[in-house]
């Protein structure tokens, strides 16, 4: 997006393909020709042939497809609107965070409540369908503000200037740097430069001139072999992405721990007294209580939180710092929710003689949601802070690629909750329906140690954050006053 189309156009064209992903399986669900027919009782089921597989593949590959485009571009555009220089709309963008999560959060609780009744009363086909309508519209409301956009011009591939520094420092490895910073190669304008910092030194080798460097420097618009000699802001570009990993790694355990939200908790949440009235709450369901924290904290934060802080502070709610670490240290304390509801509600199950089956325990399922709450309240702040960092925090050129590594701490999470269960019932025991904490029965399980476990890799994990944050330097802007005197200058001159 930041080399090749530019984001407004990577989020047209993919936010189309995403359409068409959802159309396309909307289609699958409902024509008889694109999906086996029922199979009611013992009647013997007919399997989905090539073709209605292929249809189901390539709709669920449009969807992903799509949805890679648009999120790595659509929070990177969205903040292109406002101008970091002036001090009102800097000011503003730290409300587009919390209000940009907050709409794609209250379209989860939509999703989880209102689609899901859909398609277990009416019909899957309708449940997409609204899906494919409603992506359908999105596109047209976005399309309508083509002449209002700001738009920003791509530079350059990331990956590639990111490997030119990296090549040009490593062939220069044996080469001493100079006294004086300012003999180090530099061709950009006065306006755009970014100052040379003293981190990543080794880096700096990548500017040092050597003879031969600029032969190919002849005309006004000539340039030296970017993978032999690269500019000092270029050099700072490829710094202030290294600089991002500390932060980047101690964010992975958080969605590590949100990961247990979707599988365990609703576990738990299956043996529990789920009744309210006469109405049976499904296990699944209880993700409504996640969702719901999530858009209350943002709600209180936003109209708040945010106000107070900016009278008393100065300054428009939490640095984006600040929210990551108050949303590691509510996920945290999330997990320690957890052990002790788990150990209450093994008591239980222990007590009624219920632990060698699934039967339903007296333990009410409500003592489960503090745990949904905290993690809930966590990821609003974790979410919207990793969010402003990486994008405020990046070089201009690079505010797509930096979304991606954001978005990567999502994926990252999984395997990581994938490879931890897989380590635990290992050491642990567990598996092929034996003893052991991740039991084949969670009644014979000792799901609290394993929430106790996440709870104290949170609190280590909470530690190597901090010191991450300490040691990173937040990149601040060049005041706008600042940068119209040099301007004014330059034009003088």
């Amino acid at each position: 997006a930041d080399t090749f189309l530019g984001r407004y156009k990577t989020i047209a064209i993919f936010s189309i393909i995403q359409t068409l992903g959802t159309g396309t399986l909307a289609l699958a669900t409902k024509l008889p020709q694109l999906r086996p027919p029922p199979c009611h009782g013992s009647q013997t089921c007919k399997q989905a042939n090539g073709f209605q597989m292929g249809i189901l593949y390539i709709a669920l590959y449009l969807i992903s497809l799509g949805t890679g485009g648009l999120k790595s571009s659509v929070s990177g555009f969205g903040t292109d609107q406002f101008d970091e220089k002036d001090e009102k709309e800097k000011s503003q963008m730290a409300y587009f965070f919390n209000r940009f999560f907050f709409f794609i959060s209250t379209g989860t609780l939509m999703a989880v409540t209102v689609l899901v009744y859909i398609q277990d009363e009416v019909g899957r086909s309708w449940a997409y369908g609204i899906c494919s309508v409603s992506m359908f519209v999105a596109v047209l409301i976005f399309l309508s503000g083509t002449k209002r956009y700001r738009y920003k011009k791509s530079l350059g591939s990331p990956i590639v200037q990111i490997f030119q520094v990296i090549v040009a420092a490593i062939n220069k490895r044996k080469m001493k740097l100079p006294y004086n910073v300012e003999l180090l190669y530099e061709d950009t304008p006065e306006t755009s430069r970014i100052h040379h910092t003293d981190r990543f030194r080794f880096l700096d080798k990548a500017a040092i001139v050597v003879e031969g460097d600029l032969e190919r420097n002849v005309g006004p618009a000539a340039a030296p072999n970017p993978w032999k000699l690269c500019p000092v802001t270029r050099v700072e570009e490829v710094k202030m992405m290294a600089a991002l990993l500390p932060i980047w790694a101690t964010t992975i355990l958080f969605w590590t721990t949100y990961a247990q939200m979707m599988t365990f908790s609703v576990e738990q949440a299956s043996t529990m007294e789920r009744s309210v009235g006469g109405f049976q709450i499904p296990a699944g369901s209880l993700t409504v209580f996640f969702v719901a924290a999530i858009l209350i904290t943002l709600a209180v934060y936003d109209r708040l939180v945010m106000p107070l802080w900016k009278k008393w502070k100065g300054k428009p709610g939490f640095s984006s710092l600040q929210r990551i670490a108050l949303g590691l240290a509510l996920s945290t304390m999330g997990m320690a929710s957890a052990a002790v509801a788990e150990v209450k509600r093994l008591e239980v199950a222990r007590a009624t003689g219920a632990s060698a089956t699934t039967g339903t325990l007296p333990v009410t399922v409500f003592i489960l949601i503090p745990q949904f709450f905290l993690v809930g309240a966590g990821e609003a702040f974790i979410y919207t802070g990793q969010l402003d960092f990486f994008i405020t925090q990046s070089p201009k050129g690079m505010k797509t690629m930096s979304t991606g590594l954001f978005l990567t701490t999502l994926s990252l999470g999984f395997f990581v909750s994938s490879l931890l269960v897989s380590v635990v019932k290992s050491v642990m025991g567990g598996s092929n329906g034996g003893q052991g904490w991740l039991a084949d029965n969670i009644n014979h399980g000792r799901l609290d140690c394993f929430y106790g476990l996440l709870a104290v890799l949170g609190v280590i994990n909470f530690a190597l954050y901090i010191v991450s944050a300490v040691w990173f330097k937040p990149r601040k802007s060049k005041p706008a006053a600042l940068q119209m005197d040099t301007i004014t200058a330059e034009n003088k001159c």
